[in-house]
């Protein structure tokens, strides 16, 4: 074989093996990224009540839907104490930024100034965890969850009957809008009703219409992109003496019926994604 040859072979095998290399490496950061959320979802640092609920919240399954990575600019809204936090936060420590946008620290309501010390509390006592978590507030008068136009991700679960109720969810839709980049994405997930039922414009029963949903994203500016069920219980009547708040976690029946009210488990789920439109 002449030199020439014996050049033409070595370039090939060189060229072959840069590519499996560069194969095996781009599969085993694909599994890495992958495995970085799945390990956040099932390391000891979360609540054990917490996890306890993913067989009902379905993290995994429902953030990838929203299209998670580690490098985005997340913004939560109403956090409530901490359920997502605990997830969002060290995921995206690292490369990403992470916005609770939580609510009026102004607030006469002591029950909600209460909510708020402790989820500053818990902030406060994993600086490892949470340290980065960037506090904003979201009312129906303060709306700066975010810069903006920086966020790549909005996400808020079971919130949207509170605004309905108050009577100010344009303006929370509003404010999700606007603290969105171009491209961004809003991932809402919320108690379902009934579609046989009629609306109930406050939702007072915990329980909204998809349609109600979609309609409030769409008047905000936003375009919908498409639903999951990975929160779906076909279990949920949706017909409670309580409403949502009969079934857990809340129970607010107390003893009564509970092993009834726990067979079912948590309330059936929208989970709907929609992006802010490229003008």
């Amino acid at each position: 074989m002449g030199n020439k040859s014996i050049r033409l072979l070595l370039v090939t095998v060189l060229a072959c093996a840069a590519c499996l290399s560069a194969g095996s490496s781009a599969s085993t950061e694909k599994k890495s990224a992958g495995a970085g959320l799945e390990d956040v979802i099932q390391s000891d640092n979360r609540t054990p009540r917490y996890a306890s609920r993913d067989k009902y919240r379905h993290p995994l399954e429902t953030l990838r839907f929203f299209g998670l990575r580690p490098d985005m600019r997340v913004v939560e809204i109403w956090p409530g104490g901490g359920w997502y936090t605990e997830i969002l936060a060290p995921y995206l420590k690292q490369t990403g930024k992470y916005y609770a946008a939580h609510r009026n620290r102004d607030t006469k309501d002591a029950r909600i100034r209460k909510f708020i010390k402790r989820y500053d509390a818990k902030l406060a006592s994993r600086p490892d965890l949470y340290g980065e978590v960037i506090v904003t507030e979201l009312s129906r008068t303060k709306h700066a969850v975010a810069p903006p136009g920086s966020a790549d991700l909005v996400l808020t679960f079971r919130n949207v009957h509170n605004w309905m109720k108050f009577g100010f969810d344009a303006s929370i839709f509003e404010a999700m809008f606007t603290a969105l980049k171009p491209g961004g994405i809003l991932g809402v997930v919320e108690h379902r009703a009934d579609p046989e039922e009629f609306p109930d414009p406050q939702a007072l029963s915990g329980y909204v219409h998809e349609e109600q949903v979609i309609q409030m994203a769409e008047d905000a500016g936003f375009k919908f992109v498409s639903k999951s069920e990975i929160n779906a219980n076909p279990k949920d009547s949706r017909n409670h003496p309580e409403g949502v708040w009969t079934l857990p976690p809340t129970l607010r029946l107390k003893d009564k019926d509970r092993e009834k009210y726990l067979a079912i488990g948590e309330s059936d789920r929208m989970t709907l994604k929609f992006v802010k439109p490229v003008r």
